[in-house]
């Protein structure tokens, strides 16, 4: 099987890396700060300019969809991951947020999803 896009993506990802922990090091923290975004912004960025310049193939941007459609829940479960064990380690009230939120939203959903749709009472 061929594999294409696989070092587009990984270029992309080794960028956002290293732009990421350049970010928290010129603000002083010790680790990436928005790596993982900073990777896929320049892999849009590149698939924009290859489509204009008319040197993106249809084999490698099937192949970019492909990986970047395996790669993006991967890296969410790995950072929903880190955010339940810092809740975790955090205490109580760091876990109480957590559940709010999550809360709020399942409550929120019905109101969100109404949103824009046209209501039955006023065709004519």
């Amino acid at each position: 099987m061929k594999i294409y896009g696989v070092a587009l993506l990984a270029g992309c990802f080794l960028l956002g890396k290293f732009t990421g922990h350049s970010l928290g090091a010129f603000i002083n923290i010790d680790g990436d700060i928005g790596g993982v975004g900073f990777a896929m912004i320049y892999l849009i960025m590149v698939n924009a300019f290859m489509k204009k310049k008319g040197i993106l193939k249809k084999e490698t941007k099937n192949g970019v969809l492909f990986w970047g459609a395996m790669y993006i829940p991967i890296v969410i479960a790995m950072s929903a991951i880190q955010n339940v064990q810092a809740a975790w380690n955090g205490g109580w009230i760091a876990l109480l947020a957590g559940v709010a939120v999550v809360f709020f939203g399942y409550v929120l959903v019905p109101l969100i999803s109404k949103i824009g749709r046209e209501s039955d009472t006023l065709k004519l």
